[in-house]
């Protein structure tokens, strides 16, 4: 029990680390999060540094994710709720990173880490209907959102165990909550589309 404890607070430490954050602040010298949308995520990087320091940004945080699944397994004996756990801590982490005032980014690419590390068929399934919707439409949000709803709907129909159920559908209520001010903008038709070269709200990481 006790390891399983500081397993997850690991994994929420360790989530709390932000990339973006480091890497503007050695290329930039600034808080990224005063740029942009203003949101510490791998969208932003890309948005205001460019391709380099947004696809670094989006591989280490999706690292983040897997790290903190392999811990919970690690240290969480036979369990399926523990690297459950891990991982949800390592987004919660990347979201209100306490090493930067809880102010971090929206959680997509250690999502994707979490995930991929707990049920890489069913999120590799998700993740190639989420791409074919970015392609079509621009919209990473909409792409974003889609793969977390879609991976606990195919997780409950493959017959998977309750732990990874469970945490899908948090982590999906989770990503929807961060993109709620997307939605509105998707509604609207003034959501930014990938490649617009337009400053606004992030569509996702």
């Amino acid at each position: 029990m006790t390891a399983s404890i500081i397993a997850i607070a690991i994994s929420y430490l360790l989530g709390s680390v932000s990339f973006s954050i480091l890497i503007a602040r050695w290329l930039m010298k600034t808080d990224i999060r005063q740029h942009g949308s203003g949101n510490a995520g791998a969208t932003n990087t890309l948005r205001v540094l460019g391709k380099g320091p947004g696809i670094a940004v989006f591989l280490l945080d999706i690292l983040k994710g897997i790290v903190a699944v392999l811990l919970g397994r690690w240290l969480g004996g036979d369990s399926d709720w523990v690297p459950v756990l891990c991982g949800l801590a390592a987004i919660a982490g990347h979201n209100w990173p306490i090493y930067f005032r809880f102010k971090g980014g929206k959680g997509i690419s250690t999502t994707v880490g979490v995930m991929a590390s707990l049920c890489f068929i069913p999120v590799l399934i998700a993740g190639i209907i989420a791409i074919i919707i970015i392609v079509v439409t621009r919209y990473v949000s909409l792409g974003s959102m889609l793969l977390v709803v879609l991976v606990p709907i195919i997780l409950a129909i493959g017959g998977w165990s309750a732990p990874y159920i469970w945490g899908a559908v948090v982590i999906a209520v989770l990503a929807i909550a961060r993109h709620r001010r997307n939605i509105v903008k998707l509604l609207n038709g003034t959501e930014n589309k990938l490649g617009s070269g337009k400053k606004g709200e992030p569509h996702g990481a």
